[in-house]
């Protein structure tokens, strides 16, 4: 009876898993399929799942309008830049609050979580004046130190968070031994957080890649990322479903694929110490 019991809850935990999961992509996949129709067929009421006049015109047509390369050059810039400074400048924070904490630690970590509570309209001009008189609007290094000043109290949370699980014992051991500050974080303690550093990275990266807000309005055309090229195919006219459909799927795909191949290694990084 027991056996029984397991197995019936396995097939419908199964069951729903997937039910919930094609709920969560179908989305994506509604994308995919609208980006292969005629822009009469994507408004068509009822609308046509599979049968349907499949074509490549949109491609076609985004990649004359837009130049997609360079704007994938730039959000690759844009992304992996910020990711990559913020994890320089939050490795050694979060070390810092791990393993020499002080009785302001908490409330630091807590003031750089509440700057994510505030809405980014509200600094908006503010931070558009002063790219404009430092001459960073529609500029890579304006956007890339925007997005890492954004994401990084989210990278020193997490980092801080793995940290915390690694045993204090083993750092004290590798003083003993004669090591330096430097050599004790590049030779001890990120080996040992390597899954929470992977986690971090690809979480960042993800976050920077899909950033719309800041990108929309501190660039124009030079530094102006995959987000921009999809906005560009909002007009006054009307929304041009086919071929919009036809750039979201261009700008979501490396994304997706970068996604789907590390996602075993975003899944340890974010269940990293929650199993004693």
């Amino acid at each position: 009876m027991a056996r029984m019991a397991t197995t019936r809850r396995v097939v419908v935990s199964t069951i729903g898993a997937w039910f919930f999961g094609f709920l969560i992509f179908f989305p994506i996949l509604w994308m995919v399929l609208t980006s292969f129709k005629t822009e009469l067929e994507a408004f068509a009421i009822p609308p046509s799942f599979l049968f349907f006049h499949w074509t490549t015109e949109n491609y076609a047509t985004v990649q004359e309008r837009s130049d997609y390369l360079l704007h994938a050059m730039n959000s690759i810039i844009i992304a992996g830049g910020s990711t990559l400074i913020a994890l320089l400048i939050a490795i050694p924070a979060a070390w810092s609050m791990a393993f020499s904490p002080t009785k302001r630690t908490k409330d630091v970590l807590l003031w750089m979580l509440s700057t994510k509570m505030m809405p980014p309209v509200g600094v908006l001009v503010p931070i558009y004046l002063i790219y404009k008189t430092f001459g960073l609007l529609d500029s890579r290094i304006g956007l890339v130190f925007i997005l890492c000043l954004g994401n990084l109290p989210i990278v020193i949370w997490m980092l801080f968070t793995y940290f915390k699980e690694i045993p204090r014992d083993i750092l004290e051991a590798a003083r003993m031994d004669g090591a330096t500050i430097g050599r004790e974080l590049v030779y001890v303690l990120t080996p040992m957080a390597i899954p929470g550093l992977a986690s971090t990275l690809l979480l960042n990266l993800i976050l920077a890649w899909n950033e719309a807000f800041w990108t929309l309005n501190l660039s124009t055309s030079n530094a102006a990322p995959l987000t921009t090229f999809i906005a560009s195919y909002s007009s006054p006219e009307g929304l041009f479903w086919a071929k919009l459909s036809a750039a979201s799927t261009l700008a979501i795909a490396p994304i997706l694929v970068l996604g789907w191949f590390s996602q075993k290694q975003l899944v340890r990084g974010l269940t990293f110490g929650a199993v004693k």
